[in-house]
């Protein structure tokens, strides 16, 4: 996942704890493997090297696609499994460098899901272009981590892959679940938002980590899939509540991509929300 996880639960026996850390870290690994685009040999790996030839799925794959399409619609082309491939030129790991416009016009023609076609279980890609489940990875894990620890315990769990969480009952004690969200550009990594959560998923989107300051300017990792550059005057972060971790990310997501309507966004979708 790229990132820190964690299993957090009201479980009172040590065993019962580390069966639920080992189902819940057994998921995420699995998916990992299955659909990460930087590991040979799995699904993604077969699409991306197919060279213009269909691929056949199966049927989690399919169903992963299926609402990647959705977002994709809803969005209207802002949001696109193809696009992976602009971190080509653009890369945001201690780098100062903005690519050119010449640059990112030319990855762009193997960008779009216009471009595919997906007749399901049968998926075709044009030679050059790549599959990238990134954008809804985390939350999918999360969500069926989630399923996975309630099919074994009646207690609450909290499971948190990297800021995109889930609780998967209220507690026992009637208590809700404490979650510090870390407000942009802090350098400590504290806390400035509490947020208490008693059951569902919680999702952030924004440029607290992942940016390039160049010449005063800040360009967030956040890319528009239908430009190649990043989305402009949204809000540093959006974190979403709802009733599970994907869906919270699908609206924070969005609500990102409306850039500086992102508040009018989530207010008409009547959601919890926070905006950084």
């Amino acid at each position: 996942m790229a990132s820190p996880c964690e299993l957090l639960t009201d479980v009172d026996n040590k065993t019962k704890a580390e069966e639920l850390l080992s189902i819940v870290a057994t998921e995420a690994w699995r998916i990992e493997s299955k659909f990460s685009r930087y590991l040979d040999g799995n699904i993604i790996h077969k699409i991306t090297n197919s060279n213009g030839l269909a691929v056949s799925v199966d049927e989690e794959t399919a169903q992963l696609i299926d609402f990647s399409t959705t977002l994709y619609e809803l969005t209207e082309g802002g949001f696109d499994i193809t696009s992976g491939i602009l971190r080509k030129v653009w890369s945001f790991k201690g780098k100062n460098k903005i690519p050119s416009n010449a640059a990112v016009t030319k990855i762009l023609n193997s960008v779009g899901w216009d471009k595919a076609n997906w007749d399901s279980p049968a998926l075709t890609l044009k030679p050059g272009m790549q599959l990238d489940f990134g954008g809804i990875g985390k939350e999918y894990a999360v969500d069926r981590a989630g399923q996975l620890a309630n099919t074994i315990t009646d207690a609450s769990c909290l499971i948190n892959f990297g800021g995109d969480l889930l609780v998967t009952r209220p507690r026992k004690d009637g208590k809700a679940w404490s979650v510090g969200i870390e407000q942009p550009d802090t350098l400590t990594g504290s806390a400035t938002r509490l947020i208490m959560l008693q059951q569902g998923g919680l999702a952030t989107s924004g440029d607290t980590k992942r940016y390039i300051l160049k010449d005063g300017k800040r360009y967030g990792h956040i890319l528009d899939a239908r430009t190649g550059w990043p989305i402009e005057d949204a809000p540093p972060t959006v974190t979403v509540a709802a009733d599970t971790c994907i869906e919270a990310g699908m609206l924070t997501t969005i609500a990102m991509l409306h850039g500086p309507e992102a508040i009018e966004f989530l207010e008409a979708q009547e959601v919890r929300y926070w905006c950084g």
